[in-house]
């Protein structure tokens, strides 16, 4: 057998590093960036033009969002004669009527508003 003679020389080079490829990278179209809107909350309002008088309050009833046949719901009084309510959104047409402290019933059929909308009326008592 050969012996192998180990080289000790201090000349040695170390390989050369590699060479860094730049790689393509094909860029993807995307679509423009789509804002988000924000939703306003539906809300139908309902104004009743009346004076019943100083002391007395007027109130609805109905179906629709926070209505009941059974307690009515304080409308805000504007102005001496005009009463105002905002009810929050509904999927169905509210129907409803006005009583004056709760207790007396206007006259007439029941008022109707599609969701969303704003009516204005005059009931009688």
């Amino acid at each position: 057998m050969t012996a192998m003679k180990k080289n000790t020389s201090k000349n040695t080079k170390s390989p050369a590093p590699a060479k860094k490829t730049a790689k393509l990278v094909a860029k993807k179209k995307t679509a423009p960036a789509v804002k988000r809107v924000a939703t306003k909350p539906v809300v139908t309002t309902i104004v009743a033009q009346i004076d019943i008088g100083f002391g007395n309050a007027l109130y609805i009833r109905g179906e629709g969002p926070g209505l009941s046949w059974d307690r009515g719901v304080l409308l805000d009084c504007v102005s001496d004669s005009e009463w105002k309510i905002a009810l929050p959104e509904s999927a169905r047409p509210v129907i409803f009527k006005f009583l004056v402290n709760d207790l007396s019933w206007c006259n007439g059929e029941d008022y109707s508003v599609v969701p969303g909308g704003t009516v204005t009326l005059t009931p009688t008592f």
